[in-house]
């Protein structure tokens, strides 16, 4: 159930962006901003400060928005925390949603989108998209009621679908796993048929809902 007021900080390092993003979810009834910060030192310390329902979270900014929500959610797994990402890189939305943000936001989104992503998270209804960025999550109902086929994938892919949900190139996972790369590119189209999926992105939540429901 959603809080009746739902308490927000917001770290960006773009002061014009985060003032506007501030002023406007301010105007929304039930939310209230208790927080700003331009750094991952910021969102760490404004979270300690005031524990809010919601951390909107740039992934690009001074000391990296991936390493605060790592240290966020040490201070608190239940924590809530939506990424905000100008890039649509696959392997940056699967890294955040592997390492517990609970939604993410391609900027420039409206903020009626905005509004109900942080909605539906502080509802407490998982892992969230605002329709921008839902397309690369299409089958996201299909995923939820697919935890049995991890099953049908072999040791190998499955420890690949780890390190891809984590946020590693191909490259990368070829090299931490000391195979070649056309390796890892067969294995994931392999691994992507026989759960049904078609990106990382969704090979991430998949694996995170899976996780959730064991």
């Amino acid at each position: 159930m959603r809080p009746d007021v739902v308490r927000i900080v917001i770290v960006d390092d773009h002061p014009i962006f985060r003032s506007g993003l501030s002023r406007s979810l301010e105007d929304e009834p039930g939310f209230q901003i208790v927080g700003e910060g331009a750094s991952a030192a910021d969102a760490i310390s404004l979270f300690d400060q005031h524990r809010p329902d919601i951390v909107l979270l740039d992934l690009s900014m001074p000391g990296g928005g991936h390493s605060a929500l790592r240290v966020i959610l040490r201070r608190d797994a239940a924590a809530s925390v939506i990424v905000l990402t100008a890039s649509e890189h696959d392997s940056d939305i699967a890294q955040a949603l592997a390492e517990g943000a609970k939604g993410y936001v391609l900027k420039g989104v409206g903020v009626s989108e905005l509004v109900n992503v942080i909605s539906g998270v502080a509802a407490g209804d998982g892992c969230s998209a605002s329709a921008s960025t839902r397309d690369g999550m299409a089958g996201m109902e299909t995923v939820k009621h697919q935890a049995r086929a991890l099953a049908n994938l072999t040791p190998r892919e499955e420890q690949i679908l780890e390190l891809v949900a984590a946020g590693n190139s191909n490259k990368e996972v070829a090299r931490l796993l000391n195979l070649q790369e056309k390796t890892i590119k067969h294995n994931m189209t392999r691994i992507l048929q026989k759960l049904k999926l078609r990106n990382r992105t969704e090979a991430a939540i998949y694996l995170r809902e899976a996780r959730l429901k064991k």
